[in-house]
């Protein structure tokens, strides 16, 4: 049974989505009809597509226990070095179609499924997002796992299992409401609990002075259960593992102790434990000094260490006779890289476990933790940076304070010897802020205790090393590296953008999916006509189903001509939403001023969430929708120009909107964004960049030529100088008319006539304390957009442009990113041995190992 198919599911049936062998999909179809019935306990009659997506995700499951199980055996026997990524979140999104394509069993569970009558989308669209990150830096401990699979590391994630991940946004008479996101509540098919390798984690207590050492006692006591998420490498048979804590009360919680009388309350104070791994805190960027989020950060990292530790002992190399050399080979077996300062406390927990569990002396306790850890900034806003205030540490890890004071001691030591009679620099170099509160920096905790610290793009290393940590890097400038972002090309092309990935095997094959470097292959085709013409046609259809969503979700009427002007990413000052916004607001003056003049039709698209406490942000949300009321029912203004709030956009919604998009904002002040990585996603999938010189927009110009984005701005040395001088708002708004009126429009109340002081806070901040100097760029950016709708009316050109871009981002998949750590910071070498799939002999292992449980321990 099949029917004709459209051009883009002939391009899908290509290889890269896999073979479609008739046995193969008889075996999808049994699987899941054995699924729907075993496992759902349904029939067809009463299944609903719920059930249907359950029954296919367990089906693709079956296809990796195999591997995995394989993988982790593979690994015992081989006792590689291991490598653990350390992150407070993991931005996964969905499982299912990531899966499927790595597995390349796309093709086949399409053909399945469309002989059991049901759509593979519709069921695809009912997975909820794994949302357990914020943004940037959860989706990239995505991205990496990835990539680390893909590459035969021997690498973990090691994060929380938080019940209720990033909240749900909705838009409420035109402001963002936040809802709990209750991801769990049907069920997670893709986890696997491990209660047999649950771990106990203490907090509170005091220390004790013995004769043998330092005792932390009186503690109480949680459990972590481990929860296990497979994670599959493209076409290579590794399945890599991520290991989500989730806090469970002891049995005993709350009666060992005298309250004898209250079993009922102390049986619901279990809560109180199991709060721990409750919820995601939702900022971005931005540091909330709670004692809850200090109880995640220690609780992953207690958990985690004793995990790397069981798992070091149980190998061969852990197995030496002595305790006093037994750990001297774990910066060899051991990288441990910590995802920002959020897993800090790894490194006292690390000496806490070697000098009082393990009784190592300290110096070389230190030298071995010092060699095990690296460390990745990734913001250089003050705002951001983790300062923990030393009473609620003292309460909560009596033990690590001290800890902290010595590892701070020997350090100054080490600087005053330096650099005697330097005060001022102890004081600046100090894990210690005296003043006011005490506080312990967490920066200069994990430069000091890590042999690695990078930066995420050039430019945000650059500024680490000269200016935020210039101390530090003084005395070790060999400790500071770079290693620019990237993004997986597997989720980022060919699972969102089937018909790009497809376009571009035809032309050069398609081993660039593991080497996207090979894009660089598509410059000679920047001039074939009809190249230039399919690459064009895939962008269009991409759009019109876009548009398609859109109407569907906001009931706009979407002109699928227009140019699709996309700015996504969370909502904050320095990113500068309200940029964009003042352009928006511009273009429909314009239009207003003189309505018979030419105009290049725009969709803006505007999305992304404000951290719930941040007033400004949902202020800025506030008036984009405002301004779109305004413009979008607008008789004069018809299809001319659009704006649409993006509701709740996340990791599933990326990947319908970053395929359809023209152009791509990218548009922070110069040196506030350490990297970006939805830059480099709009590149790979055809948009052009309107952007600043921050970040990796920089090395997206170096890698494409200037002359191919849409440069715009201050850069660094521009934001300091007017630092200097000192930034005035005011000059720049007596200067343009254009903005003058804009900035009068919203103060007024011209888009909110029912309360014109509305955006007052707005427009006050602009004025008097914007750091992020909006109103400095806004004549430079309007000019840059003037050009870009300019070359937007030539199609021909247009496109060559777009080929220039995709054939220039092969630098940006994080398989590169990942072979840098790898070799600079891990020293470890990825491989491209294929462990055999499960249906074949394991000749890769050695023949004669007797498969006992003990070897497939995980």
């Amino acid at each position: 049974m099949s029917r004709p198919l459209t051009d883009q599911e002939k391009r899908k049936q290509i290889s890269i989505r896999g073979i479609v062998g008739v046995e193969n999909v008889a075996e999808l179809k049994k699987g899941f009809n054995r699924h729907l019935h075993f496992t759902l306990v349904k029939d067809r009659n009463v299944a609903t597509p719920r059930d249907y997506y359950f029954a296919l995700a367990h089906t693709v499951r079956d296809h990796l226990v195999g591997r995995w199980i394989r993988t982790q055996q593979y690994y015992y026997e081989k006792d590689p070095k291991r490598v653990y990524y350390l992150s407070l979140e993991f931005y996964m999104g969905r499982t299912l179609q990531n899966t499927m394509i790595n597995l390349g069993l796309q093709n086949a569970c399409d053909e399945a499924i469309y002989q059991l009558g049901l759509d593979i989308e519709e069921l695809e669209d009912i997975e909820e997002d794994a949302g357990l990150g914020n943004g940037g830096l959860g989706r990239l401990a995505a991205c990496f796992l990835d990539s680390m699979a893909t590459l035969g590391l021997a690498a973990y994630g090691y994060g929380i299992r938080y019940e209720y991940g990033i909240f749900n946004q909705k838009i409420r008479d035109g402001w963002q409401v936040e809802e709990a996101d209750d991801w769990l509540r049907h069920g997670n098919p893709w986890e696997k609990a491990r209660p047999e390798y649950m771990l106990p984690v203490h907090f509170y207590g005091r220390v004790e002075h013995t004769k043998s050492g330092q005792k932390w006692v009186d503690t109480q006591v949680v459990l972590a259960l481990p929860y296990d998420t497979p994670v599959p490498g493209y076409m290579n048979n590794t399945v890599n593992t991520m290991r989500l804590w989730s806090a469970r009360a002891p049995n005993d919680f709350n009666l060992r102790d005298f309250n004898v009388g209250d079993y009922i309350q102390a049986v619901l104070d279990r809560n109180l434990a199991e709060n721990i791994s409750r919820v995601l805190y939702p900022n971005d960027n931005f540091f909330e000094g709670k004692e809850l989020r200090l109880k995640q950060e220690y609780f992953v990292v207690a958990a985690t260490l004793q995990d790397i530790i069981r798992r070091f002992k149980a190998s061969k190399f852990g197995s030496t006779e002595s305790v006093r050399t037994i750990f001297d080979s774990f910066p060899d077996q051991v990288a441990i890289q910590l995802n920002d300062t959020h897993p800090a406390l790894a490194i006292p927990e690390l000496m806490r476990v070697f000098v009082d569990i393990e009784k190592l002396p300290w110096t070389k306790a230190w030298d071995i933790t010092k060699q095990t850890f690296a460390y990745t900034n990734h913001t250089v806003l003050p705002e951001a940076l983790e300062r923990w205030p030393v009473d609620l540490v003292e309460k909560l890890l009596p033990r690590h304070l001290q800890i902290i004071y010595e590892i701070n001691q020997r350090h100054l030591d080490k600087v005053a010897a330096l650099f005697p009679n330097d005060l001022d620099r102890l004081r600046r170099m100090s894990l210690i802020e005296e003043g006011g509160v005490k506080r312990i920096n967490m920066a200069h905790l994990c430069i000091i205790g890590s042999h690695a610290v990078n930066g995420v793009a050039k430019i945000h290393s650059d500024i680490v090393k000269t200016q935020v940590f210039k101390d530090f890097a003084d005395l070790e400038p060999e400790k500071f590296q770079n290693k620019t972002n990237g993004i997986t090309p597997r989720r980022w092309l060919l699972l969102c953008n089937p018909g790009l990935a497809e376009l571009i095997a035809e032309k050069i094959g398609e081993d660039y999916v593991k080497d996207l470097s090979q894009l660089i292959k598509l410059h000679k085709f920047v001039n074939d006509d009809i190249f230039i013409r399919e690459v064009s046609k895939v962008k269009q259809e991409n759009k019109v189903k876009f548009a398609q969503f859109l109407e569907k979700e906001y009931k706009v009427k979407i002109n699928p001509s227009s140019m699709f002007d996309v700015h996504v990413k969370r909502i904050h000052e320095y990113k500068r939403q309200l940029m964009n916004c003042l352009h928006v607001i511009t273009l429909y003056n314009r239009i207003k001023r003189d309505p018979m003049k030419p105009f290049v039709p725009r969709t803006v698209v505007i999305g992304g969430k404000a951290a719930p406490g941040y007033h400004m942000a949902k202020m800025i949300i506030k008036l984009i929708t405002a301004v779109g009321h305004v413009v979008n029912n607008d008789p004069v203004v018809g299809n001319k120009l659009k704006v649409i709030f993006l509701e709740n956009y996340r990791v599933s919604l990326a990947e319908k909107v970053i395929p359809a998009t023209d152009l791509s904002e990218q548009i922070s002040t110069a040196g506030t964004e350490a990297s970006g990585t939805g830059n480099m996603k709009f590149m790979l999938n055809g948009a052009l960049t309107i952007g600043t010189m921050d970040g990796a927009n920089v090395e997206m110009a170096e890698e494409a030529g200037e002359e191919n984005l849409f440069i715009f701005g201050m850069r660094i040395q521009d934001v300091a100088e007017l630092d200097k001088k000192g930034y005035n708002a005011q000059e720049y708004y007596d200067k343009l008319p254009e903005l003058k009126q804009a900035i009068d429009q919203i103060k007024s109340g011209f888009f909110s006539p029912t309360q014109p002081d509305l955006f007052n806070e707005v427009t006050n901040m602009l004025f008097h304390h914007d750091r992020f100097k909006v109103l400095a760029d806004y004549e430079a950016y309007v000019k840059c957009q003037d050009k870009v709708s300019q070359l937007y009316m030539n199609a021909k050109e247009w496109t060559k442009l777009v080929i220039r871009n995709i054939a220039a981002s092969g630098k940006f998949s994080s398989d590169r990113t990942i072979k840098e750590y790898a070799r600079d910071i891990w020293n470890v070498e990825p491989s491209d041995t294929k462990i055999p799939p499960p249906n074949e002999p394991r000749d890769v292992v050695d023949k004669n190992s007797s498969c006992t449980t003990e070897k497939l321990k995980m």
